[in-house]
């Protein structure tokens, strides 16, 4: 069964950092474009951050660039979101997903498969 599974949101001050997991099952993820979405409340989805599987180059929203750092490793077939400076508007459930065609989007039509989401509140 495919699944990506995200862990580690949480609640934290302003300026604080989260590091964000999200773990593979049911197929590798060496091949698949990983993106990081958000979706706050009344607002709609973003894309924040997306990792080439090809070279791994990196993409990050203006909203998050400076702050977040994405990276991949391999071979526990798990894709990590470091959050740093959080600010109280970085608040929003945070999704990993995985593109099987290798798009390199921050687009969310792209992405075959979702995790189930992981809460981020940041207060002031």
């Amino acid at each position: 069964q495919v699944q990506l599974v995200e862990s580690g949101g949480g609640l934290v001050q302003a300026g604080g950092s989260l590091r964000l997991s999200c773990v593979a099952s049911g197929f590798t993820l060496d091949y698949y474009d990983i993106g990081w979405f958000r979706q706050a409340p009344g607002k709609e989805r973003e894309g924040v951050s997306c990792i080439s599987s090809n070279d791994g180059s990196t993409y990050y929203s203006d909203s998050v660039k400076g702050r977040f750092t994405i990276s991949r490793d391999n071979a526990k077939n798990t894709v990590y979101l470091q959050m740093n400076s959080l600010k109280p508007e970085d608040t929003a459930v945070y999704y990993c997903a995985a593109d099987s065609l290798q798009r390199y989007s921050p687009e969310s039509m792209y992405y075959d498969y979702w995790g189930q989401g992981t809460q981020v509140t940041v207060s002031s």
